[in-house]
């Protein structure tokens, strides 16, 4: 198991290589930058334009802006002294001036925060759901839970956050933007924690809704393919408890199934919710990633493309060294 995940971390350096380089090309096919759009202002002189192509490397050629920005993130010795050493510097923003990391660092928590948040909660309502409907296979409960499964596929997730948001105006129940509220400093570790939930309550729901709905279908098919094997039909004719047949035997290689799909669901969440971030002003990568390519921000963008890839990468490998451990079948040799 060491040495695959060393392959896998290997595997992983050489991913993200060709994943900064095909995204730096793009960027950089794309018309225009962010000095362009700053010299349109009259008030701004060309020569501070100048000052500034040069201080961020834009008047050099794109691949030797894509190396200087590579080297940035290895570990390197600081203005040449090798006792002092940075690394994952991704650049300094065009619009903020400040590095990239310090405006990564904050979005990125606040987005896994979103994410597994809203991975705990729709596992904790998808698998009791899809245990029940193939259990009680073309039932009440079965069908009310195919009917409300296509409805949550077919609702957009921007449809569904602005429709919220304007219940929650309407309603005064729950915040309609932001991550905390005005007096937060001022609440007890308590308060903050429950004004946490406050405002985490409705882009979870909203990017619960698509993602119950996907895992309960799977839940469901994965656990009525174990029902039809015949070590459930062995086990039922020594006559042990239906209980015992679901929850013993059949529903832990049901699960199997599913841990693969927990790297693949960290991934869409990221990109789901870009527009619940957006339209809820949640204050995570997606709105950062918006924002950045509205502005043109390369390195911003650069950086968070990174980030997002990184997280998705590792949640794709916790998913397999997970089902290993799930699993004793499974073994990477």
């Amino acid at each position: 198991m060491i040495r695959y995940i060393g392959e896998r971390l290997l595997l992983m350096l050489f991913l993200l290589l060709g994943i900064s380089f095909i995204s730096f090309l793009i960027m950089q096919l794309a018309p225009g930058n962010y000095l362009d759009t700053l010299a349109m202002n009259p008030q701004i002189s060309p020569a501070y334009i100048a000052h500034m192509k040069e201080k961020f490397g834009l008047n050099l050629p794109w691949y030797v802006q894509y190396f200087r920005w590579l080297l940035g993130i290895l570990p390197h010795p600081v203005n040449g002294n090798w006792h002092h050493w940075d690394y994952f510097d991704f650049g300094i923003s065009f619009s903020q001036q400040i590095p990239v990391f310090s405006i990564l660092k904050p979005a990125m928590m606040n987005t896994l925060i979103l994410a597994l948040a809203t991975i705990v909660v729709s596992w904790f309502i998808a698998v009791p759901m899809g245990v029940y409907a193939a259990v009680k296979q073309n039932g009440p409960f079965d069908q009310a839970s195919i009917f409300l499964a296509y409805i949550g596929f077919a609702i957009p997730d921007f449809f569904l956050a602005m429709l919220l948001l304007f219940l929650a105006s309407r309603t005064h129940l729950f915040p309609i933007g932001g991550m905390i509220g005005r007096d937060y400093e001022y609440l007890s570790p308590w308060g903050k924690l429950i004004d946490l939930f406050h405002h985490l309550f409705l882009p979870v729901l909203v990017l619960t809704v698509g993602n119950v709905a996907y895992l309960m279908r799977q839940m469901r098919a994965s656990l009525l393919d174990v029902l039809r094997a015949e070590y459930i039909q062995t086990a039922r004719a020594k006559g042990l408890r239906e209980r015992i047949v679901i929850f013993r035997h059949a529903l832990r290689n049901a699960l199997n199934p599913m841990i693969t799909l927990f790297g693949f669901e960290l991934g869409f969440l990221l990109s789901g919710a870009l527009a619940v971030e957006i339209v809820m002003s949640w204050p995570g990568l997606g709105r950062v990633i918006y924002e950045a390519i509205i502005q043109k921000d390369l390195y911003v963008v650069m950086g968070d493309l990174m980030v997002s890839s990184v997280l998705l990468i590792v949640g794709n490998l916790l998913a397999d060294i997970l089902l290993a451990w799930v699993d004793p079948r499974i073994r990477y040799d």
